[in-house]
């Protein structure tokens, strides 16, 4: 499967997808349940990737059931994750910078739509030294409704003024290739942690195993050459 032509536009992910933080934010939960001396089931650690704050709240309370202090879980995750981040850093994705060089080297336009919070996502594309290659950057809490919903990756068009047919999203998580299909937006799916069991990728996106593999696609639409299939 390919793309039928190049796009205009791409819309980044950014946990997983640029940045390889799915699995210490998996480890946080882990970390922060232990601080308050609760368990914490990992097996719900899957469903909540690429999910916004307020709903990974929702998904752990129905869960663990209303009893479990699911409030004084979140607040402390965010210190728990950033003490993992302290101390082993943050890496990007491999074929991340080559491929936001050939998109810049084609003048396509780059937007960021991401479920972590505004602020926090600023931070992290600051530290990582990405904020100054995007024109817009969209948080969890920029938007009503997180992903599946559209509203994050409709905002980003919006943003970088491109109509959502014309843009590509680039996503590791099934809540967001979800919301880019309901865009009504192209999608590439780079996986980065497994699926929850059960789960399947929608019928019309594309999967890639890199964003090496990505940009190669992209060379190959720009040049009219044959692609993967």
């Amino acid at each position: 499967m390919s793309l039928p032509a190049l796009p205009s536009a791409v819309i980044f992910d950014m946990d997983g997808l640029m940045l390889d933080t799915e699995p210490l934010a998996a480890r946080a939960w882990t970390a922060a349940a232990q601080a308050i001396g609760i368990t914490f089931d990992e097996a719900i650690a899957p469903h909540l990737v690429g999910r916004n704050f307020a709903d990974c709240r929702t998904l752990i309370r129905d869960h663990h059931g209303e009893l479990y202090p699911t409030d004084a879980l979140m607040q402390h995750w965010h210190a728990a994750y950033d003490d993992i981040v302290a101390r082993e850093g943050i890496v990007l994705k491999a074929g991340l910078g080559e491929l936001l060089d050939w998109l810049e080297a084609h003048a396509l336009r780059k937007a960021v739509a991401t479920s972590t919070r505004r602020s926090r996502a600023m931070a992290k594309l600051v530290h990582t030294g990405l904020l100054d290659r995007f024109a817009a950057v969209v948080g969890g809490d920029d938007v009503e409704r997180g992903k599946p919903e559209p509203d994050i990756f409709l905002e980003a068009a919006a943003r970088i003024r491109a109509a959502p047919h014309e843009c590509v999203v680039l996503e590791d998580s099934l809540p967001g290739v979800c919301a880019a299909l309901a865009g009504g937006m192209r999608t590439i799916m780079v996986p980065d942690l497994p699926t929850p069991p059960g789960a399947h990728v929608p019928h019309g996106v594309i999967v890639m195993s890199s964003l090496h593999e990505v940009r190669a696609h992209f060379a190959a639409l720009a040049a009219g050459l044959p692609r993967a299939s």
